[in-house]
């Protein structure tokens, strides 16, 4: 069962809200790659805490106002359950890149840089078992893999 910000490790309970919500989110990432919970936990705390560090203020706001998604589902890249076996799409965003299940009304994830989405994307379908279908600036589709 994913961690949730009403229920994580106590490892994470002194942490600030957007290190813990950032850490519980590369947790639950790692956990579903595989790795054991021992393991992704510091792992993920360590990570969220340089993505802090390095983060502006605009991008820990908007990082915040994003409800906690694990509430509503048990994956926690997605908002709702029917999208799970639908293609990962790469589309362009107002802020860059983004990455979401095909037929979602938001990203799971945006990017500066569309290459980082496209690996994004690239592992979420795998780990689902779909396709990737990346877009063009102009939103027709470039590739499908």
């Amino acid at each position: 069962m994913p961690w949730t910000m009403d229920d994580y490790p106590a490892s994470l309970k002194n942490l600030d809200k957007p290190v813990k919500k950032k850490a519980i989110e590369i947790a639950n990432a790692m956990v579903d790659e595989g790795y054991d919970e021992g393991r992704a936990i510091p792992i993920a705390t360590n990570q969220a805490k340089e993505w802090k560090s390095n983060a502006s203020d605009k991008e820990v706001k908007d990082f915040l106002k994003n409800d906690d998604p694990t509430k509503r589902d048990s994956n926690a890249s997605h908002s709702n359950p029917d999208l799970i076996d639908n293609a990962e799409e790469v589309v362009p965003h107002e802020d860059g890149w983004a990455v979401q299940s095909k037929g979602s009304k938001r990203p799971s994830q945006v990017f500066d840089n569309k290459q980082d989405a496209i690996k994004r994307a690239k592992e979420i379908a795998d780990n689902k078992g779909t396709e990737t279908i990346i877009h063009k600036k102009d939103g027709s589709v470039q590739k499908r893999s």
